[in-house]
């Protein structure tokens, strides 16, 4: 019997907001750093990043794990966009 041989990734998934979804998080960092004199700054804009340690056969699956986590939990397509990118170790 043949058992695959796992492997672990390190998958890292960014996600933000899409273009014209207003971002009050990213609006009022960038109220409270004007108050401290960082005028030089146009805006900002939030974003959250995982790191997933992925156990898969190969990095396309560890992918794909990573693909259906954010369509079922980790992004609202309606309002997010997201990348996925495996980090080397």
């Amino acid at each position: 019997m043949f058992f695959p041989t796992m492997e672990k990734y390190t998958v890292e998934v960014k996600v933000e907001l899409k273009k014209g979804v207003t971002d009050p998080e990213g609006e009022n960092t960038k109220k409270a750093l004007a108050l401290l004199g960082f005028n030089a700054i146009e805006s900002v804009r939030s974003l959250r990043v995982y790191e997933l340690m992925v156990s898969a056969e190969t990095k396309e699956k560890a992918i794909a794990i990573a693909e259906e986590s954010c369509r079922k939990l980790l992004a609202n397509p309606v309002i997010h966009n997201y990348k996925i990118m495996v980090k080397e170790l």
